[in-house]
Order: C-alpha cells, then sequence, then structure tokens
C-alpha cells in the first residue's frame, strides 16, 4: 500500500529544513533502517532512516529544496509495489502533481535572474539559466556543487551542468573557477585603429592593464549555519543580560599530570580535556551553575552535560558531552575527538547540539590570552579559555616563575547570581590547580 513519506522534524525549533540528498533511487528497493535521505536543518545534516521495507515509488522533490516540516517530500511503497498511474496515486493520496509539488523555494539560488556582468568582467562557463536542459525553470545541481559555488562567489544560475540531465555537479564549478582565474590573469587585448590611421610610437613603458575581474572586495553568501549562528548569538546580547568573571589559573600541576598520563594512557589527553572535567567537577560542587532560565522556572538539572566549541569550515558548532561528572577524563577525550572528527565531516545530527548548562570554549592554541564570549542560548554561562603563559608570581612570600592560564566566565543573570557565579569559578580554579581531584 502506497505511502506519503513527509519532510520530518529533524530539530525541534526548525519549521523547515532541506532536502539535502536522497539516498536511495526513484523505483528501488530498501530496508528497515537503510538511510533514506538527508536533510538539513541550521545545525546539522542528519541521515533519515526507513522505519520498514519497502520501495521508494517517487521523490515528489529534488535534493536543495527547502521544505516545511511536515509536507509530503516521497511516494513509499510496499517492496515490489509498482508505482502505476502515478497522477492517480498522488491524488489519492491528497498530494499535488509532481510538478506542481516542485515549487518549494530553493535554497541559495535566487528567486530572480541575476543580470549579466559587466562587460569588462565576463562570466565564466555561462550556460543556459537553467543550468541544464528546460526543467520549468528549475536549477538542479548538487549540494556540494553549490557549496563549492557559493565559497568562490560563482553563481549556481551561470554555469552549464555537465552531470546527469544536465545537473551541475563538482567538476562544473572548479571549470568555471578555473576560467575566471584564466581570464583575470589575460590583459584585455586593444581594439584595433581605423584604417589609414597614424600608428602611435610609444617612448615610454605602457602602465600594466588592470586585471579582469577584478574589485575591492568579495561577497560571500551566508550559509543556513552562518545565518543561525548570526541570528542566535545577536538574540543572545540582546537578551540575555551578560555579566563577566575573570580567574588566572596555576596550571604546573595541570601540565605535569597530563604528562603522567599520556605516558601510559593509551587515549592521549589534551589540556582542554582537563579543564572539562573541571569544569564537570564544579558544576558538581557549586550545582546552582548548572541551570538554564526558563520562562516560568529556573530548570536545574541533575547530570552535568557541557558543550565543548568546536570550529569547522562551515562555522562553530557546540556538541554537547552529556553525564561528564560520572566519566573518566580519557572518557572525556575520547568522546571530545569523536564529536570533533563527526563536527568537522558534517556528521553531527541535531540532538547532538542540544542541551547542556555551559559551553567550553578555549582559543588558546593560537595564542590568545583572553576573551570574553558569548552565551549559547539557552545556557548560562560560557567559559572561554585562553593560552597558558609563563609569568612571575609570588608565591610563599617569594617571586618564583609559573604557567599561568587566564579564564572569563560570562554569566546570564537571570538563573544565577554574581556570588553564585563566583564560588563556581573558585571551585573551578581549586580543580585546575590541584588536579588529582580530577582522576579519582
Amino acid at each position: 500500500m502506497a505511502e506519503l513519506f513527509r519532510m520530518p522534524a529533524v530539530a525541534a525549533d526548525a519549521a523547515t529544513a532541506v532536502l539535502s540528498a536522497w539516498q536511495v533511487a526513484e523505483g528501488a528497493s530498501f530496508t528497515k533502517d537503510d538511510a533514506l535521505v538527508s536533510i538539513e536543518t541550521d545545525k546539522a545534516e542528519v541521515d533519515v532512516s526507513a522505519e520498514r521495507d519497502g520501495v521508494l515509488l517517487k521523490a515528489l522533490y529534488e535534493a536543495g529544496v527547502e521544505i516545511e516540516v511536515g509536507d509530503p517530500i516521497a511516494v513509499l511503497g510496499a517492496v515490489g509495489e509498482q508505482a502505476g498511474d502515478l497522477d492517480a496515486l498522488l491524488a489519492e493520496l491528497g498530494v499535488a502533481a509532481p510538478g506542481e509539488a516542485r515549487q518549494a523555494v530553493r535554497r541559495d539560488v535566487p528567486e530572480e535572474p541575476v543580470a549579466p556582468a559587466p562587460s569588462d568582467t565576463p562570466a565564466p562557463s555561462a550556460g543556459p539559466a537553467s543550468g541544464g536542459p528546460d526543467r520549468g525553470g528549475r536549477i538542479f545541481s548538487s549540494p556540494l556543487a553549490r557549496r563549492l559555488a557559493r565559497e568562490a562567489g560563482l553563481g549556481i544560475e551561470a554555469l552549464t551542468g555537465t552531470g546527469p540531465g544536465g545537473r551541475i555537479v563538482r567538476r562544473d564549478v572548479e571549470t568555471a573557477v578555473a576560467a575566471r582565474r584564466a581570464q583575470a590573469t589575460e590583459p584585455p587585448a586593444a581594439p584595433a585603429p581605423p584604417a589609414g590611421a597614424p600608428v602611435a610610437r610609444a617612448t615610454t613603458p605602457a602602465a600594466p592593464a588592470p586585471e579582469a575581474g577584478t574589485g575591492d572586495h568579495e561577497d560571500i553568501p551566508h550559509t543556513r549555519m552562518r545565518r543561525a549562528i548570526a541570528r542566535r548569538l545577536t538574540e543572545s546580547k540582546q537578551h540575555t543580560p551578560h555579566f563577566y568573571l575573570r580567574a588566572t589559573c596555576a596550571v604546573d600541576e595541570l601540565l605535569a599530570l597530563r604528562r603522567r598520563i599520556n605516558a601510559v594512557s593509551p587515549v592521549k589527553i589534551s589540556v582542554n580535556d582537563l579543564l572539562i572535567k573541571a569544569v564537570a567537577t564544579a558544576h558538581t560542587q557549586v550545582p546552582e551553575m548548572n541551570a538554564v532560565w526558563q520562562p516560568d522556572a529556573v530548570r536545574r538539572f541533575r547530570t552535568v552535560d557541557v558543550s565543548v566549541a568546536v570550529a569547522t569550515d562551515t562555522g562553530l558548532v557546540t556538541p554537547v558531552l552529556r553525564g561528564i561528572e560520572d566519566l573518566s577524563v580519557s572518557a572525556i577525550a575520547t568522546r571530545t575527538r569523536a564529536f570533533a572528527e563527526r563536527a568537522r565531516s558534517g556528521g553531527l545530527v541535531p540532538a547532538d547540539l542540544e542541551g547542556g548548562s555551559i559551553t567550553v570554549s578555549n582559543l588558546g592554541m593560537y595564542g590568545v590570552e583572553e576573551f570574553a564570549a558569548i552565551i549559547n542560548p539557552p545556557q548560562a554561562a560560557i567559559l572561554a579559555i585562553g593560552a597558558a603563559r609563563d609569568e612571575a608570581v609570588v608565591r610563599d612570600g617569594a617571586v618564583t616563575a609559573a604557567k599561568v592560564l587566564g579564564v572569563v566566565l560570562s554569566v546570564d543573570h537571570r538563573p544565577v547570581d554574581g556570588a553564585v557565579a563566583a564560588r563556581w569559578l573558585a571551585a573551578f580554579t581549586e580543580a585546575v590547580e590541584n588536579p588529582v581531584r580530577l582522576v579519582v
């Protein structure tokens, strides 16, 4: 029996999602738990699996279309079932014919035709406006080709597709980029003089001609992730009353402990892994910090879930390490590395990014001594960690050299008072400066 397959709600706060890629071809069979389709939201891309065995009778949308959650995106049938009269089947299911059902707005593709390039900047590899055969004005291109075109500042509508059915694929973008570079370095040809006109003789070397196609700036179109980051952080600064606490931690013993652990541990421990464990220790000692602001209550958590900021090519993501109060440092290191690898390969799912009451953001590897970070809503705090550095400190009345680390705690003043945050920062500093607590 044929049934509709609808756009799933892969993120709690997403009203729409982008159909990134079909993992099953039309007419192909699949089994339970096979990946049917890849869905992209503002936060991540996730594969949606089949709930039972079946066959994909008809895909109602091509890849790259933004669709409202709950709208039908395909017709599924039982194993061995044939599509038959598709129009009649869709009408029976209460869905418009495919030609009408595919009118959703495409992601990152202009709705209006782009004006032709100025005469001195010819568009490279220009082809039909549809990027291939005329399919009702739609442009068919792979998600990778669209991303590469955005990064190169190319309009997808200016490219000629050489993939199946005229689809724009990666090699088309790379060809266009190479053509643009060649045009930028080729000097413009001088116009021929009129017949009979005297030929001017240059007495001094001519100034080099300006490069074609160059300007004083480059516009990089916003991705969904970049828009989401901008929106969330703007809302955070507008609606979350931040206050900031700073501390300096001596980390000589922490670094010595790390060396001893790494000498015997099969999993290499980073300084950040130890600092994450110190955050968990402080949350356990000051549970009032393990909370978030809700419209009608302060929600306090029973487990310690900590987000870790991971930089990727497309933006900053913050996967959540859950229940770390009971994890060893090596277990934290293993989970953190797995999240980092999945984040950079695009393998995170929305559930990986939801929850937690605090984020750890470490820029110490870039030599940054201190910075104040913006809270990731709806969390209550973010700990910004700088680089460890040598400084002169006073111990027992004598000046000595020591490794110190600067941290800045940004706190939401609605669920957390200043005194609570101060006690938390003291507990964190104590755990860092006496790190044996982190491994017992």
